[in-house]
């Protein structure tokens, strides 16, 4: 094992005395290949190109010697460190940090960012990186190769942002490009780059106190709110036990189908998902439109008939469907979301939505749900809400045994 192992954050600026006196006892050093470059690393050492991590990670533990390990930035941020650390190296590791990608590239914008969502883009990640920038209104993007700006754009097809991409920053090819979404993919970008994704709903003017935190999960307590519901399968209890079983988080793509009022879309939204609304009913669109501006969220909203409206849209994770019966649940069950909720006033509708579910391979179960509202000044009742609520969720696939 390296008898000492130090790991050396760079950002552009000249290095530290910590960091030249670590790299001038180096007996192998590893990072990219304009660290390598860099006068200050002994000609006699080992010098190791950073690919995969895993694979650095264990030539550096077995190096009999003192190591140094370049990464742009600050390598504890999203970087080396947590690779170094894995328990299958065993490596103890010094870090003299630097100035992050995402802190220098917000610098260059003259942006704040203790408001913004950071995610890291790899083309496995890609399309979860791409739903958090449309849930949030500022995001930095650490991207990858495979997963950069232009490839953001195009997942990002009919959502309106505004890309600030930072190029090689740190090197004398450093450049900032500010343009909107739907051009950066004519352009090709060299890596490394950090693209801060801007647009939507403004963010509070309320100064931060929690890294990332947006205005929707600091409006309120609670979802499921009574003063949304309007028209039938609404009722608060109803949307509390759909998006219990829906479980929509950040990462997450929902599509209400139905969306009615937009309450359900909008605790979607405020739970950190993005969505898309869908209603035949302009109203309706225009009253999801309304509640989200209310609650600072973003959505997208598609005025259309389900099932043909869906054809379209990129692939959801959970969906609900709030109108449009078995046959929008069929078109649904075709594109393999990870979960589906549906409701239904009869038992006949009921059983056609889940035999549209189970005949998909999907695990059903179904519960008849009965509310009562009572005026606690009188304790007489207000309003009754009785309704099937079915709920399926995908199996999980497991590779053959052969």
């Amino acid at each position: 094992m390296a008898d000492r192992v130090t790991v050396i954050g760079w950002d552009g600026s000249p290095l530290t005395a910590s960091a030249r006196s670590a790299l001038s006892a180096a007996t192998l050093v590893a990072g990219a290949a304009h660290h390598l470059a860099l006068p200050e690393v002994p000609p006699a050492a080992e010098r190791v190109r950073l690919g995969s991590l895993g694979l650095a990670a264990a030539r550096i533990a077995g190096h009999r010697g003192t190591a140094v390990v370049f990464a742009d930035g600050d390598p504890g941020f999203f970087g080396v460190v947590r690779a170094l650390r894995a328990p299958e190296h065993g490596l103890e590791v010094e870090v003299v940090p630097a100035v992050s990608a995402v802190a220098a590239a917000f610098a260059r914008a003259g942006m704040p960012w203790d408001d913004a969502q950071v995610v890291v883009a790899h083309p496995r990640t890609l399309r979860r990186a791409v739903n958090v920038c449309r849930a949030h209104s500022k995001v930095a993007v650490l991207t990858s190769p495979g997963a950069g700006p232009a490839e953001l754009a195009l997942l990002l097809e009919g959502v309106h942002r505004t890309f600030v991409i930072c190029e090689e920053l740190g090197t004398d090819k450093e450049q900032v490009t500010v343009l909107t979404s739907d051009k950066a993919a004519d352009h090709s970008w060299r890596d490394p780059n950090v693209v801060i994704v801007i647009g939507g709903q403004p963010a509070a003017a309320d100064p931060a106190w929690l890294l990332g935190q947006s205005a929707a999960q600091s409006a309120g307590r609670g979802w499921a709110r009574p003063q949304f519901d309007v028209g039938e399968g609404e009722s608060a209890q109803l949307r509390a036990a759909q998006l219990a079983r829906l479980g929509p988080r950040t990462g997450d793509l929902v599509w209400d189908i139905g969306s009615g009022s937009g309450a359900l879309a909008v605790d979607a939204a405020a739970l950190g998902a993005a969505v898309i609304a869908v209603d035949a009913d302009p109203h309706a669109c225009e009253r999801t439109a309304a509640a989200a501006r209310s609650r600072g969220v973003q959505l997208q909203i598609i005025a259309g008939r389900a099932p043909h409206v869906l054809e379209d849209l990129p692939e959801p994770d959970v969906v609900r469907v709030g109108g449009g019966g078995a046959e929008v649940v069929a078109a649904v069950v075709d594109r393999r979301p990870e979960r589906i909720v549906s409701h239904a006033s009869t038992r006949d509708e009921a059983e056609a939505i889940g035999r549209a579910l189970t005949g998909g391979g999907y695990a059903v179960e179904c519960a008849l749900l009965q509310s009562v509202g009572l005026d606690t000044r009188t304790w007489t009742e207000q309003q009754r809400s009785v309704v099937f609520l079915l709920a399926a969720e995908r199996p999980v696939s497991r590779p053959d045994r052969t």
